[in-house]
Parts: structure tokens; C-alpha cells; sequence
């Protein structure tokens, strides 16, 4: 029987040993180096990077059991440098009095700030703490260099369905911290249903489990129905992680599949970051960029049709508004694709921040008033209406130095075939023009 039914299910089923550890089998088999840490008690400082509910808290107990060593939790959430310090003080006593090591687990602590990170680094150095992050965000982007330089970055991976399952079937038969001892069941069906709402979490699962049980016994079953299920899953969210790392890769990942020109690939992520609660307006302005920088002009439509789904994603809202956006997608990832434009216009920026302030030349200049056209302000200009094909052959509409620059550059794809057949035609007349 639980010895105390006051504490979090996922409290009391946390493992206290690598038999009992659910999920991270990359890390945690024999000859692993954080497997082999953890059997050794040979400490070294460490982040665990991974979402939640992967068991970061659960291993950093059980390397400081295996360890002996005194286990000092700190959240960066609530903590700042004054907490830092009154806890490398209390480990210095620790290793003075009782010869003992001290593990400082920051919790989060990629919400720390440079100097707070900062703070640990001389104490870690002189051994006095061994340092060991939590942390739901990229590393290389969340911490700083001298400490990621300092400690080992361990990636814990999100749990499977069925190691997740497994976590269910321990709860319901473990005698000491589980439900063995009310007899309560669940059908397999139902077991799938809660590790695919959990998403990868042990911590949501658990939570939902016991939400579930708690209502089975209210109404006096012995048995986790499925309307009791529909009840606790209502309304469940895939990780998400809104401004995150996991935002940012889905997002990435919707772009490279409209380039590598599969739909469907590009509809699942579409799909996934709906259902992850991205803001469908926000999406409409990433495919809207798509269409320039990875169509383009080989099928200039795409454009507009990216334009007139983010409209009507804005007249309709969700969720009639998405399906426009799903067409969008679906055509430019269909279409030819160009990123000429794209380049073209890297090049140009880089090309004019490189240049200064380059004079417009006369004939290119408006000449309103007397003084201009005294000055030659439009003195020269050929109107290119007036000439044969409307085209200057041979003008140049560059300042000095930067005469025949190229930044575009047609490809072989959809309409841009055609453009590329005109801007060698319409180069050939320059030729002309300049040997005559």
C-alpha cells in the first residue's frame, strides 16, 4: 500500500535505481560513460538537456546517492547569486566537516543570466561543488561558453509510448507506491491513448493517471473507464515549448519541406504546430516569406496566394482561416522552385553596406527646378520607352565604380527559364550598343 497518498503520484514513483529508470537507454546501458559515472560514484559536472518529464531531477538524485555525495537543489526560477553563494558555503562546510562532495543541481538553469552563471565557475573549478544543470534549452544557445566548456551535455530524449506504457504498468501493480492495492485496471487501448496524450512526459502521464484513478474511485470502479479517459485527455497539447527550441526546429522544419517540395511533410508540421497552439497569424507571415525567398520568380503566383491565405486566415480566423494556409503550403511545395531572388538580394544588401554613399550619376537624377538642370541633373537620360524593344541597350544604371554588377541570377525552373532567355537577349543589345 503507499505509505503516503498526500504527495504527487509522480513523486512517489520517482526510480531511486537504474532498474526502476524508465527511458534514456542511449545513456544509461554498461560501458555509457554517465551509466558507468553513476555506478562509479566518480563525479564530474554536467547538463542534462532534454523536454520535461525525461527524468533530468530523477538522475541528478541518484548520481549523488551513488556518490555519497550531499545533494543541493537550486532553482534558477526562484534563485539568484546571493542563494548561489550561501550554497557554496554550506558545501565548503560539508567537504571541511564531513569529507564529503556536493552536487549543486540548478534546476532550469537556463534562466539564469550571464553573471549568475558566471558565479558558479570558481567554485567549480576548485572543486568545491560539482555542477549539475537542468535544462529544457539548447545549451549553445541558453549557457555560457566557460561553463558549457566546464561540464559533459548529456541529451535525454523524449520517453516512447511504450516506455511510457511500462511506467503505467508499474503503477498499477507496485505494491509499496502504486494502485496495486486498490485494483485498478486499465485496458491496453486505454494505456496507448494516455502515453500518446502524455507525449513523451512521465510527469504528465503521472499526473493524468492519478487524476484518472482518483476519479474511477470516486465513482467506485475498479476500473479506469473509457469516459473517465475521455474526461482527464480533454483538451491535452503536444510539446510545444511557444518561442523555444522545439518552435523554432518545427518551424525549420516546415521550410525545408516546402524546399525539398514534399506536401505532406510540410501539411504534418503545419499540423503539429497548430495543434501545439502556435498562433496560426505567425505562420502566415513564415509562408509568406517562403514563397520569396524559396519560389520566388520561378512561379511568382505562389506570392499571392501565400498573401491571400494570410487574408483570409485574418477574415475567417481559425478554424476555417487554417485551410487556407494547409493550400498554400501544399502549392509552393508543389511549385518550382527559385531562391534567386533571395540570393540576389543578400548580395545587394552586402554590396551597398560595402559601398558607402555612392553618388546616383546625373542622368539618373530628377531635375524639377532651373538649378538641377543647370547642375546636368537628367542631362543624358534615355527614356526607355522611346527605344527600340523599351530598352536603353548600353545604359548603365549604376553609380561609379559598380558598372555590370550582377545580383541576379535566373535558374532553370518555371517561369524564370523564360526571364533568364530575355536577360541574355537584352545583354546581347548592351554588347552592341557598346561596340557601336
Amino acid at each position: 500500500m503507499r505509505s503516503d497518498r498526500t504527495k504527487p503520484l509522480a513523486d512517489l514513483m520517482r526510480p531511486e535505481s537504474l532498474a526502476d529508470y524508465a527511458g534514456q537507454k542511449h545513456l544509461l546501458q554498461p560501458g555509457k560513460p554517465l551509466y558507468e559515472a553513476i555506478n562509479s560514484g566518480h563525479l564530474h559536472s554536467m547538463i542534462f538537456w532534454g523536454p520535461p518529464g525525461t527524468g533530468k531531477t530523477t538522475l541528478a538524485r541518484m548520481i549523488a546517492r551513488h556518490s555519497n555525495a550531499e545533494f543541493m537543489p537550486i532553482s534558477a526560477v526562484l534563485a539568484g547569486v546571493k542563494d548561489i553563494r550561501a550554497a557554496v558555503a554550506a558545501a565548503k562546510q560539508i567537504q571541511q566537516h564531513e569529507q564529503r562532495q556536493t552536487i549543486l543541481f540548478v534546476d532550469e538553469v537556463h534562466r539564469f543570466n550571464k553573471a549568475q552563471q558566471d558565479a558558479f565557475l570558481p567554485h567549480v573549478e576548485d572543486g568545491t561543488v560539482f555542477f549539475l544543470g537542468a535544462t529544457t534549452e539548447n545549451p549553445s544557445f541558453a549557457l555560457n561558453n566557460a561553463l558549457l566548456s566546464r561540464a559533459r551535455v548529456y541529451v535525454l530524449n523524449a520517453l516512447t509510448d511504450e516506455e511510457l506504457q511500462s511506467v503505467i504498468d508499474k503503477v498499477l501493480t507496485d505494491k509499496d507506491k502504486g494502485y496495486a492495492d486498490l485494483g485498478v485496471t486499465m485496458s491496453d487501448l486505454l494505456k496507448q491513448q494516455f502515453s500518446v496524450a502524455a507525449d513523451g512526459d512521465a510527469r504528465r502521464l503521472l499526473n493524468l493517471l492519478e487524476i484518472a484513478v482518483e476519479l474511477a474511485q470516486a465513482s467506485q470502479l475498479s476500473e479506469v473507464t473509457e469516459a473517465i479517459a475521455k474526461e482527464v485527455l480533454v483538451g491535452g497539447v503536444r510539446r510545444f515549448d511557444n518561442q523555444g527550441e522545439e518552435f523554432y526546429n518545427q518551424i525549420s522544419a516546415i521550410h525545408k519541406s516546402v524546399r525539398g517540395s514534399s506536401p505532406d511533410a510540410a501539411l504534418y508540421w503545419f499540423c503539429r504546430m497548430l495543434d501545439g497552439g502556435c498562433d496560426p497569424l505567425y505562420l502566415a507571415r513564415r509562408i509568406v516569406r517562403i514563397a520569396s525567398e524559396d519560389i520566388g520568380n520561378a512561379d511568382p503566383r505562389a506570392l499571392q496566394i501565400c498573401i491571400n491565405a494570410w487574408e483570409t486566415q485574418q477574415r475567417l480566423g481559425s478554424p476555417e482561416g487554417e485551410l487556407a494556409l494547409a493550400q498554400a503550403l501544399v502549392y509552393m511545395a508543389c511549385a518550382p522552385k527559385s531562391n534567386a531572388v533571395y540570393m540576389a538580394y543578400n548580395s545587394a544588401m552586402r554590396t551597398a553596406k560595402a559601398s558607402g554613399s555612392l553618388p546616383v550619376p546625373n542622368h539618373l537624377r530628377n531635375a524639377p527646378t532651373k538649378l538641377m538642370k543647370n547642375l546636368d541633373y537628367g542631362k543624358e537620360y534615355r527614356y526607355a520607352h522611346n527605344e527600340p524593344e523599351a530598352y536603353a541597350a548600353g545604359e548603365n544604371y549604376f553609380p561609379e565604380g559598380l558598372q555590370e554588377t550582377r545580383f541576379y541570377e535566373p535558374v532553370s525552373r518555371g517561369l524564370e527559364i523564360k526571364i533568364a532567355e530575355k536577360l541574355k537577349h537584352l545583354r546581347e543589345l548592351d554588347k552592341i550598343a557598346t561596340k557601336n
